[in-house]
């Protein structure tokens, strides 16, 4: 199973059309703690998405407490400070695409320690990044169309 990992997400929306990109996909979504809101029923209503009961959600204590569990794993780390397109990574069958907070990215110690699993999509040069939940639609979809989207209709 594919597995999106957002850590420390901070706009409820954003999260929202990650949850519904999972459930239209059948990924497995992983939070990451600190979040920058809360996930009570008014935070989802807000986010917009009536297919959170569609999505299998694993939450995390912290980014530390992931990595350990999952670090030995087949890990890609979106960045814009990566040089590899996310194009030219093969994803196995329970890869984990790991996406940093809207503000800031992924924290680069995390980058760092796990640099050659660095990936970037590409952009033209100058700006800074792409939403979140677009960035993760872009990723997922490559993941799946290298499995010939298996599973999906």
């Amino acid at each position: 199973m594919l597995n999106i990992v957002l850590i420390e997400p901070e706009i409820p929306q954003n999260t929202g059309n990650i949850a519904r990109t999972c459930a239209c996909t059948g990924a497995r979504l992983h939070l990451v703690e600190p979040m920058g809101f809360r996930l009570t029923q008014r935070n989802l209503a807000r986010a917009g998405c009536d297919y959170w009961d569609e999505v299998e959600i694993v939450r995390w204590a912290c980014a530390d407490a992931f990595l350990e569990a999952h670090g030995a794993d087949e890990l890609h780390l979106f960045t814009g400070r990566a040089e590899r397109s996310h194009v030219d990574a093969s994803y196995g069958e329970d890869a984990f695409l790991l996406f940093g907070r809207e503000s800031a990215g992924i924290d680069p110690a995390i980058l760092e320690r796990f640099a050659s699993r660095c990936v970037r999509i590409p952009m033209r040069e100058g700006l800074r990044s792409l939403n979140l939940s677009n960035a993760v639609a872009i990723a997922a979809y490559e993941a799946l169309r290298q499995r010939q989207f298996s599973g999906l209709v």
